[in-house]
Formats: structure tokens, C-alpha cells, sequence
């Protein structure tokens, strides 16, 4: 766990194959915190650490503090995604920091042509949020659509990142990246 400027930061992680993985990660919501929800969702669990997830953590506090991190996925979970979901993510995880794009956009990119909504479905579900930087999916009127962290979280990474929007509050169409 790592105390942020939006709350707590929990990671779930577990030994696979002799190695640490990053299981779920989740943020502090506005009516929740992530200690709360990690607790609910793995009772059993317990408070533990080593130096990958510590790292791991590190990293996730200073990309929220806006400095430029390059996650690796070689210790996240994926496995645990369906096809669709782990596609979904990986399509975004290519979203480089300073873009976005549109759930129709992603669908669309990986074969799901008029898969939108199914595409922010499983960005809703996202597991690792902040590592697969799912606040860089929008709704195709530009407006920010939904994020586990809460709206105002997901503005303020999108600005953090350089993302301009217009006096009604939507993202710039510049930001919107078509072709990753």
C-alpha cells in the first residue's frame, strides 16, 4: 500500500512460477477507499511486500505525482483477463502519455468493430489500473466517460499528462490518437 495524493494505492500480488506478480491493483475511489475494497474483495489476504512490488509501488506513486514512468508488464497478471479484456489492454498500454483515444477507436483496432461499449466495459474491469493507463480512453463525443479512481482523478491525469480540453470541458480532438 502507498499513501498518494488521491488516497491509498493497493496492490494484490501472489508467487507464480517463483516470481512475483501484480494481481490487481486498485485505487481509492471517492466513496472507498482501495484498503477497503482490497480487503472485501481478498479477506484472507495478507499485509506483505518484497523489493519487485515495492518498486512496483514506488513507481505508481511518482507517475501519480507526474513524473514520465514506462510501466513493464513482465510482472502483471494478465492471465487472469479473458482474450477480449487482455486485448483491450494491451491496445491501451500502447496509448503513449500525451494521447488518448476512443473506446470505438480501441474496438475498432482490435477487431471489434462497434465493440465500444464491450471495450469500456473492460476498461471498467481493468485490473491494473495506472500500469495500463486506462484514463486514456474517452467516449467518441470526447467527453471522459467513466474511471475507477473517479472522474476528477482521471481529469487530473489527463492534464498532468499535457492533454488540452475546450471550455465545455471535453478533450481537445489534437490529443486524439487514431492510429497507435
Amino acid at each position: 500500500m502507498v499513501a498518494t495524493r488521491f488516497g491509498p494505492v493497493v496492490i494484490f500480488w501472489a508467487e507464480k512460477a517463483g516470481a512475483p506478480r501484480a494481481m490487481r491493483i486498485f485505487l481509492s475511489r471517492p466513496d472507498r477507499s482501495a484498503e477497503q475494497m482490497s480487503a472485501k474483495r481478498f479477506p484472507q489476504a495478507t499485509p506483505a511486500s518484497c523489493p519487485l512490488i515495492d518498486t512496483l509501488t514506488e513507481q505508481i506513486d511518482r507517475f501519480l505525482e507526474g513524473e514520465n514512468i514506462n510501466f513493464s508488464l513482465t510482472h502483471i497478471g494478465l492471465e487472469i483477463c479473458s482474450p477480449f479484456q487482455r486485448a483491450v489492454l494491451l491496445a491501451e498500454y500502447d496509448i503513449l502519455r500525451g494521447n488518448v483515444s476512443t473506446y470505438g477507436l480501441i474496438a475498432a483496432r482490435i477487431g471489434a468493430d462497434r465493440g465500444a461499449r464491450a471495450v469500456g466495459h473492460a476498461l471498467a474491469e481493468n485490473p491494473f489500473p495506472i500500469v495500463i493507463p486506462c484514463h486514456r480512453a474517452i467516449r467518441t463525443d470526447r467527453t471522459l466517460g467513466g474511471y475507477q479512481g473517479g472522474l476528477p482523478m482521471k481529469r487530473h491525469l489527463l492534464s498532468m499528462e499535457g492533454i488540452p480540453f475546450d471550455q465545455q470541458g471535453r478533450v481537445s480532438s489534437r490529443a486524439i490518437v487514431r492510429d497507435w
